[in-house]
């Protein structure tokens, strides 16, 4: 689960967030929409543990990530749009040092780790220098690396960026049954016909303010006009323009 408590963070006189009120349950894709510039990355950041807020409190998993940062960071995984990966490590003693780090089983990592690199068209390459990676491969390694440990939260800031079509649709199923296990997913994504297609609920951020939350059927109602069938991308226009 995932608490945003009014939550404002400021740049000297520019403020990024501004006092947002946010709530993602067990089980719950949030999916976080807003333009360039509007306070996606720098919410995520601050959930993440990356960068402390100017004032408000974020809970992961029932832990203060300001108060306990350790114990929020465990409980959590964070995959950004530009991936960071060991580049001197291979995929597979990559996946071997985050199921130590977080205290995955011997015996399990074993097991998983052959059937997430085969999942994601990656066995050729795992005993590959991870410098050699192409992004999108990065990418894949890293989701490969949140399925290995299972945490209760997941913050993705446009996880799709380098992916080819196939993988895409690869990440969408498994996002859904990353959800339907109970973590809690929390996505930034510019792919409103994805975000409409797979999100329980989304969230509209604009200038650093909430300006729209609900279902994608509740949050089209808000535009002018609430023509429930219009595209949510129709709606996301008319409201942060």
């Amino acid at each position: 689960m995932i608490e945003i408590n009014d939550l404002t963070k400021t740049f000297g006189t520019f403020k990024a967030v501004d006092g947002l009120n946010l709530r993602v349950e067990p089980g719950e894709i949030f999916g976080f929409l807003g333009p360039n510039g509007a306070g996606k990355t720098t919410t995520v950041k601050i959930l993440s543990g990356i960068m402390r807020p100017t004032s408000g409190s974020v809970k992961v998993a029932g832990h203060d990530v300001a108060a306990a940062p350790l114990a929020a960071k465990r409980a959590l995984a964070y995959i950004p749009d530009e991936p960071f990966v060991y580049p001197k490590l291979t995929g597979w003693e990559f996946l071997r040092f985050i199921g130590d780090l977080y205290s995955v089983p011997r015996a399990e990592q074993l097991r998983r780790i052959p059937e997430l690199l085969e999942m994601f068209e990656l066995s050729a390459q795992s005993g590959e220098l991870l410098e050699s990676y192409s992004h999108g491969m990065k990418q894949k390694l890293l989701i490969a690396s949140v399925l290995l440990r299972r945490p209760k939260v997941v913050l993705f800031d446009e996880p799709t960026v380098g992916l080819d079509p196939k993988s895409i649709r690869r990440f969408k199923a498994l996002l859904a049954d990353i959800a339907r296990g109970g973590t809690s997913v929390f996505m930034c994504t510019h792919i409103l016909d994805m975000a409409e297609k797979l999100c329980h609920t989304v969230g509209i951020i604009y200038r650093g303010r909430l300006i729209a939350r609900g279902s994608v059927a509740e949050v089209k109602k808000l535009a002018p006009g609430g023509l429930a069938d219009r595209s949510l991308e129709d709606v996301f226009l008319e409201l942060t323009e």
